[in-house]
């Protein structure tokens, strides 16, 4: 218990004030574009108009997530290095970093492989995304336990109790 206080402090003030980390809202960035790359892909195989323009959108939208989850990661990184080695939450954030880093590739991947293509995009590239979407989700389910189970980053109970007692005529 003893080493916990150090993993809810920021290693450095690029990685967010204490109780603020900026990693958790930069991850919405490379979620919400592979996502709708998904969707763009989807809609590339159903459209009756031009599914050359969903297969572009899809290609730069993976390309937006690449580039947000490098500026997530840069992030992620510096919220590790405030875990404890040797702790379940360190092991569990080992795995966090590794599928998202392997998701990542995957994406790169995928859009180097939808370069030059036109019309919609092949099934198989599509299986791709949808595969790694579902691994995006187990590494936000373990993103989620990271802060919510062992409280990494996240404020003392102590300041989160403030947030609970009556309110005041002051200034919060």
């Amino acid at each position: 218990m003893d080493d916990m206080p150090r993993a809810k402090e920021p290693v450095t003030v690029l990685a967010g004030p204490y109780g603020h980390p900026f990693h958790p809202i930069l991850v919405t960035v490379p979620i919400g574009a592979w996502v709708a790359s998904l969707v763009f892909d989807l809609g590339s195989l159903i459209a009756s108009g031009d599914a050359a323009a969903l297969a572009t959108g899809s290609r730069w939208l993976i390309a937006v997530g690449v580039l947000g989850a490098a500026a997530a990661a840069l992030l992620g990184f510096l919220d590790l290095f405030a875990i404890p080695t040797g702790t379940r939450a360190f092991r569990t954030a080992l795995v966090h970093m590794s599928l998202n880093l392997t998701i990542t590739i995957a994406y790169l991947v995928n859009f180097l492989l939808r370069l030059g293509q036109h019309g919609p995009v092949p099934a198989g590239l599509i299986v791709l995304s949808a595969l790694s979407v579902a691994a995006l989700g187990v590494s936000g389910y373990l993103g989620g336990k990271l802060a919510f189970q062992y409280g990494v980053r996240v404020a003392d109970e102590k300041d989160q109790a403030a947030g609970f007692g009556p309110t005041s005529t002051a200034k919060d």
